[in-house]
């Protein structure tokens, strides 16, 4: 991958769960350590736990920039990390999830709850219409999205979605295949909005 392809910002949505399974605290911190190894930046959610902090706590480890996006309300409960690079304070989870996307060329969607699931579906949404038009990537650790995926395909199916829609996003079983992913994405477009209601 050169320069002239390499998304320069990359942003990451992740769970903040502690309870889960070792095998995703695992990918996270391993994502965090290749998208800097990679030179890529890293902008997130800016929790310190969980596979948030993991994947900050491994671009950090390898000397990559980090930049958290959280509402103050978060940060009032001490729940942002405190080794970033930068950590943006906003109003409200609206404005979070908007100034996430703001200046990133790329997605990476870990597993998580509600909230990273509600980020991945409206990024796809964004991308539908036209209004993101980066790569988006799903690391698909134990499987985890495959029930969204089979979701997703019976929306095709069942025509609620056009086929072509199934190159919005790409899935990778590992985060060191994150970046080739970037690479072969399929190119996107804002004529995109065009079959958005077919």
């Amino acid at each position: 991958m050169n320069n002239a392809e390499r998304p320069y910002n990359v942003c990451v949505y992740a769970a903040s769960s502690t309870a889960c399974h070792h095998d995703y605290q695992d990918a996270a911190l391993r994502l965090g350590r290749f998208l800097a190894e990679q030179r890529f930046t890293i902008t997130y959610g800016g929790g310190g736990v969980g596979l948030m902090g993991a994947v900050a706590d491994g671009a950090l480890s390898r000397g990559g920039r980090v930049t958290g996006v959280m509402p103050t309300f978060m940060n009032e409960l001490e729940w942002g990390h405190r080794g970033l690079t930068e950590l943006l304070l906003v109003e409200d989870m609206h404005s979070r999830k908007r100034r996430l996307l703001e200046g990133c060329n790329a997605v990476v969607a870990l597993p998580g709850g509600c909230g990273t699931l509600e980020e991945l579906l409206e990024v796809i949404t964004l991308k539908r219409l036209g209004l993101f038009l980066g790569p988006i990537v799903l690391v698909n650790t134990r499987h985890f999205f495959d029930p969204l995926l089979q979701l997703l395909e019976s929306a095709i199916q069942e025509r609620f979605m056009d086929p072509r829609h199934q190159g919005m996003w790409q899935v990778v079983s590992e985060p060191e295949h994150v970046a080739n992913a970037f690479t072969t994405a399929q190119p996107w477009s804002a004529s995109a909005r065009c079959f958005a209601t077919q």
